[in-house]
This record gives structure tokens, C-alpha cells and sequence, in this order.
């Protein structure tokens, strides 16, 4: 959840913010400006990459089978490195005529004018305010499994146990979400990170002792619905292609940044793929839409949940800052409106209530928002710049990417409302 301070469409994930240096226009190293290591590189791809919605992967994994799961984790995340790189080869082919594009939003405005920064922007501001949606329905639902509360049958979406905890976060949140500058409120992004990777090592640990103490049937490849279903979340979990250009920019050796890139993006799908499929492989058709809620009540469980609760707690203000920035250019002439503020986020928390399910709701923002903003977007760019120079072969591959792009977005989504209607009515 990393979110560059300069470049203002640079709307991706906010965690990598501390470990990212100051990004000067055009990415170029001044005096005292220090760029960044490939093991430095490294590190700022795992943060601005991984986050929470590695918890429902073992969920997804119960639906999609843990082979087809795997698979499509690796397919993702090679396709994410693919149009990671177009983006780059972008840049830097228009690096001449516009030497500041520093942003996803930059290189839109510079493909295709106005229009294309509209449209980056818009899907960045979705993607952001989707995250934030996510992490409302984890706390919450963590919550109220942890402490539950309220009627068990309530006659609204609005009074359930998992809307309370919602309603009652919401005057905070209302107030942190009221700051102008997030500087005292951007070191927790660390802290996140330290409480994700912790969080994970514990889930792993339980998942192995579980499994071997009694393994439960699970099955490897589900039908094409369920498969669509795992590939919304798959695109979810990968979701980091408005980092890519600020990464690239201060990468000390550009020439070895796609290797360091691909070595990262390798590095998750192995870890994405070993969390999935042990949470799966332990708990079977028992395992549950966020993993942790599958974990025993032992006080290394409740810390677990309750660290992770309180870290995307205080994320969420940062996560939505991008948000504000958009909205208040857009309709404030970029003066502050803390009303404009408070009203998005009430959008976000009533959204949080009326959603089940937190897989569910990881699979239609990744099958939406993230499928057009991560594939279709950077190749429709790519095709755009190069044209017919790049060949038959490049040609075919980025229509391939777009056709294939839009198709999966129209069916996953359609796919991903389909359950969470069908949830809601169970």
C-alpha cells in the first residue's frame, strides 16, 4: 500500500511508502540523491505487492482445488511481471518527449492526454477505496468472530454482528481520516508489514501441526466458474502495477531491474502458493473465507487476529489519502473538505456491511478493477506507443492481453456479483 508523495497518481499499494525514496521528476539521481539497491528493489516489490488478501487465498483454494490454485497464482503473477514491464519499456521509449512521467497516471496522460490520466486515476481510486472496503470487512469479521455480538438472525445487513463493529469504528475512523498530513501515521506501514509476515508464519505453523494431525479430503481442480472465482482473487493478491514506474525510476541499476522484478514477483507466487494451499490442505471444505478465523482461541491466535485488526486499522486513513486527493481536485478546486472526506468514507464502511464475504469481495475487485488496471490498461498503452515496430508477435500479444483482459473481467465479475447475491441470501 504504497503511495508516492510527489506523484500524485501514483494511487497503488501505501505499505511501501517508507521504504521508497524521495522520487525526483524523471527519475533521475541528483546530487544526494541515493537510489535504490537491487536487494532494496527487492524489498519495496514484497511490500508494495503483498498484504492482506493473502488471508482468503486458502478459501480460494478450497474452491479452486490447491493445484488449480497454485497454477493460477503462477500464471498471474507472470502475466503482473509481463505488463509490469510493458509499463517500463513505455516510459522509457517516450522517456525524450516526456521526461517527467514518474506515475502510471504520467505515462496515461502521456499516451493518451487527459483522458488516459482520467482513467488511471479513476481505476487507482477504485482499487484504493476497494482495499480499504476489504480491510473494514476483515476487522470486522475477525471481531466478531473473536467477540460475537448482536442478534444472530438480525432482519438487516445493517444490524449484523459484523455491522456493528463496523458502526463502531466508524466515528474513529471519521477522525483520522480527518488529518491532513498522514507523516505521524506513516510509520505503521512497517509495523503492518512486520504484523502481516508474522501473521503468516504463525497461520503456516498451525496449518502444518493441523494437517498432520488430521488430514481432511480435499480435491485439486474445480469446474470454469470456480476458476474465474480464484483468478479475481489471484489478480487481487498481485495487485502493485501503479508502483512499478517509481520503483524502475529509483532502481540504482535499470538494466537489472526486470531480473530483481521477476526474482520478487517469483518470490510471492511461491509464498502465495505454499500459504494457500497448507491453510486448504488443514482445514479442507472447513476453511473459512479469512484463515486466521480458522485458528484456535490460544492467546498466539487472538494476539495474531488482533495485531492484524489493529494494523489495518490504522492503514486504512493512509490507504484512503489517494482518495482524497482525487476527490478534491475533482470537485474542492484541491482545497481540503473534510465533509467530502467523512462522506466516503461512510460510502466505504456501508459497503463493508452489505458484502459477506471477504473472498468473495477480493474476487470482484481483483476480477473488475485490478484484471483492466494491471493487463488491459498497460498493453492497450504498449500497443499504443510502439505500433507496428514491435512486430507480428508483440502485436498479437498485447491484443491477445487485451482481448483476453476484458473477457475475464466481464465473466469474473459477473461471476463474483453471482456469489456474493448468493451469499447474501443464504
Amino acid at each position: 500500500m504504497g503511495f508516492h508523495k510527489e506523484a500524485s497518481s501514483s494511487l497503488s499499494r501505501l505499505d511501501a511508502a517508507p521504504l521508497l525514496p524521495h522520487h525526483g521528476h524523471g527519475g533521475g539521481g541528483g546530487a544526494g540523491h541515493h537510489l535504490s539497491s537491487q536487494p532494496k528493489t527487492f524489498a519495496n516489490v514484497f511490500i508494495a505487492v503483498v498484504g492482506s488478501g493473502v488471508l482468503g487465498l486458502p478459501y480460494t483454494f478450497s474452491r479452486t482445488g490447491w493445484v488449480a490454485g497454485s497454477v493460477l497464482l503462477l500464471a498471474v503473477a507472470a502475466l503482473t511481471f509481463h505488463c509490469m514491464m510493458l509499463l517500463v519499456a513505455c516510459r522509457r521509449r517516450l522517456a525524450y518527449d516526456h521526461p517527467k512521467i514518474a506515475s502510471f497516471g504520467d505515462l496515461g496522460a502521456a499516451v493518451c492526454g487527459a483522458a488516459g490520466r482520467h482513467v488511471v486515476d479513476v481505476m487507482l481510486v477504485l482499487s484504493q477505496a476497494s482495499f480499504c472496503v476489504g480491510y473494514l470487512i476483515f476487522i470486522s469479521n475477525t471481531m466478531a468472530h473473536l467477540y460475537p455480538v448482536g442478534d444472530s438472525s438480525p432482519s438487516s445487513p445493517l444490524l449484523t454482528a459484523k455491522a456493528i463493529f463496523i458502526w463502531v469504528m466508524l466515528p474513529f475512523q471519521l477522525g483520522l481520516n480527518s488529518i491532513k498530513t498522514l507523516t505521524l501515521l506513516a510509520p505503521l506501514s512497517i509495523f503492518a508489514d512486520v504484523v502481516d509476515l508474522g501473521a503468516m508464519g504463525v497461520v503456516l505453523g498451525q496449518d502444518v501441526s493441523t494437517w498432520l494431525a488430521n488430514k481432511p479430503p480435499v480435491f485439486t481442480f474445480a469446474g470454469p466458474t470456480e476458476l474465474l472465482y480464484g483468478l479475481g482473487v489471484a489478480v487481487y493478491a498481485f495487485e502493485g502495477i501503479g508502483m512499478v514506474l517509481p520503483l524502475e525510476a529509483e532502481a540504482a541499476d535499470k538494466r537489472k531491474f526486470g531480473g530483481t522484478l521477476a526474482l520478487s514477483m517469483a518470490f510471492i507466487a511461491v509464498m502465495y502458493g505454499l500459504f494457500g494451499a497448507m491453510g486448504y490442505l488443514a482445514f479442507g471444505a472447513a476453511t473459512r473465507d479469512i484463515i486466521t478465523t480458522n485458528l484456535g482461541t490460544g492467546w498466539l491466535s487472538v494476539a495474531v487476529q488482533l495485531g492484524l485488526c489493529i494494523n489495518l486499522f490504522f492503514t486504512m486513513p493512509v490507504m484512503m489519502n489517494p482518495v482524497y486527493e482525487v476527490a478534491e481536485r475533482l470537485l474542492c478546486r484541491k482545497r481540503y473538505a473534510w465533509w467530502l472526506r467523512w462522506l466516503l468514507v461512510m460510502v466505504v464502511g456501508l459497503m463493508a456491511m452489505l458484502v459477506p464475504n471477504f473472498a468473495d469481495f477480493l474476487s470482484l475487485v481483483g476480477s473488475s478493477v485490478c484484471v483492466l488496471l494491471g493487463f488491459v490498461l498497460p498493453a492497450a498503452f504498449h500497443l499504443k506507443v510502439f505500433g507496428a515496430e514491435i512486430g507480428w508477435t508483440g502485436l498479437a500479444g498485447d491484443v491477445a492481453v487485451i482481448v483476453v483482459g476484458t473477457a475475464l473481467a466481464v465473466s469474473g465479475t459477473w461471476t463474483s456479483l453471482a456469489q456474493i447475491f448468493s451469499s447474501s441470501d443464504v
